[in-house]
């Protein structure tokens, strides 16, 4: 079977996400296509600007094979534009290619409703508005964030560099004990090197926005992608997906 990953910047993450398809057995196939950013320059426009559905099916075209799923593999890109937006992304993607779609933000809620949770932390490397952006997506679909933190980290450049010692930081600054999972939504950091210390750390399941994207994707296609040492989403092997808010 083969990914296909549509994300914002090249050379950041994706070494991140081959490793974890990868570790997968069967192992997943990857391929990434990259969409044009616009002319915006404040960081809430851009991302919306990049997500318009028109720009995803463009860059969809670059696959040079059509996968048999496709993502939207990019957290703000997503959620910016509330529940009816990112499912209007998914929707244009299966229209362009005819394979089931998703994005990071839509990956994020299936997690939650199949792990059958509704408080989260949020451990978000967003300036503060950005992170009020995401509890308001989660908050569409009955997920309610009791606690945030906003490192406002910069580029995405800068977060790919970041090490397993600051991930660990941003994540433990995050732990709630009212929360039941923290979500770690950055499509950049480099994550699953650190997947099982992350949940020994905070005791919790911490979902990043690798591990999520890459579960819900199989997931759509009516796997059971379960592996051990990347985490709690990938050691349940809960039943098939029921419909949902998080369906496109």
């Amino acid at each position: 079977m083969d990914l296909g990953l549509l994300y914002p910047t090249r050379d950041r993450g994706e070494a991140d996400f081959a490793e974890l398809c990868r570790r997968l057995d069967p192992a997943l196939g990857l391929t990434f296509a990259y969409p044009e950013w616009g002319e915006a320059v404040d960081p809430a426009a851009a991302v919306r600007e990049i997500g318009a559905p028109e720009r995803l099916t463009r860059a969809a075209d670059q696959f040079p094979a059509t996968p048999d799923v496709v993502s939207w593999a990019c957290s703000s890109c997503s959620f910016t534009r509330g529940l009816d937006g990112a499912r209007a992304q998914a929707r244009a993607l299966t229209g362009r290619l005819g394979v089931p779609a998703s994005s990071t933000s839509l990956a994020y809620l299936a997690a939650l409703e199949r792990l059958d949770v509704d408080r989260v932390a949020l451990a978000s490397v967003y300036r503060s508005d950005l992170t009020a952006d995401f509890a308001a997506f989660l908050a569409e679909a009955g997920v309610t964030t009791v606690h945030a933190v906003s490192a406002d980290a910069g580029s995405d450049r800068a977060l790919a560099a970041w090490g397993p010692a600051r991930i660990f930081e941003l994540a433990e600054a995050a732990g709630h004990e009212d929360a039941q999972v923290v979500l770690v939504p950055e499509t950049a950091l480099h994550t699953t090197p650190v997947l099982a210390e992350l949940e020994t750390r905070l005791g919790k399941p911490v979902l990043t926005a690798t591990a999520v994207t890459v579960w819900d994707a199989l997931d759509r296609l009516g796997e059971e992608p379960v592996q051990d040492g990347l985490g709690t989403l990938f050691r349940s092997a809960a039943g098939r997906r029921r419909p949902s808010s998080s369906s496109s």
